[in-house]
């Protein structure tokens, strides 16, 4: 059988959420410095970091992958609200909270976009490795049920 993109992920969560943190901060970081805040640049750049790990994830931390989007933008952006709020692109008198809200706001398409296709990437994962695994039987985790006998009718007493 041929392998496909779908079917190489073989990373541990633990260093996926990692490297998507690393990737994520290297890119507001750079951004930040080049303009006066996110822009455009950290938008991309998150939905393919997004994207990117739920390929890279073995299956069994899909879940880890799952819940990273969200996860991910928000802290983030906390931790640019913390070192330079000015980097957030907001209001002069913006609050630590509202800094952070008004920046969610500005980059919600990015997060969407990321998450949707990192849901979308391990869905199809999901259902190619069930796939597989319905066409190679002794691929499974566990064995096949056996198929059940017909049982003999019970004897009645008269």
């Amino acid at each position: 059988m041929n392998h496909t993109i779908w079917d190489e992920g073989t990373e541990p969560g633990a260093r996926v959420v990692a490297l998507a943190v690393a990737l994520a901060l290297s890119v507001a970081v750079v951004e930040s410095g080049i303009g006066s805040h996110l822009g455009l640049l950290f938008d991309l750049c998150f939905v393919m970091i997004c994207t990117g790990v739920a390929l890279l994830v073995h299956p069994r931390d899909f879940f880890a992958v799952g819940v990273l989007p969200p996860l991910l933008m928000l802290g983030v952006l906390v931790l640019f609200a913390i070192g330079n709020r000015d980097g957030l692109g907001g209001e002069a008198g913006d609050g630590f909270l509202q800094s952070v809200i008004s920046a969610l706001g500005r980059h919600a398409v990015a997060l969407g976009l990321g998450y949707a296709a990192a849901l979308a990437c391990l869905a199809i994962r999901r259902n190619r490795i069930l796939h597989t695994e319905q066409l190679t039987p002794g691929s499974a985790t566990r064995p096949p049920r056996p198929r059940a006998t017909p049982r003999e009718p019970y004897p009645t007493s008269r």
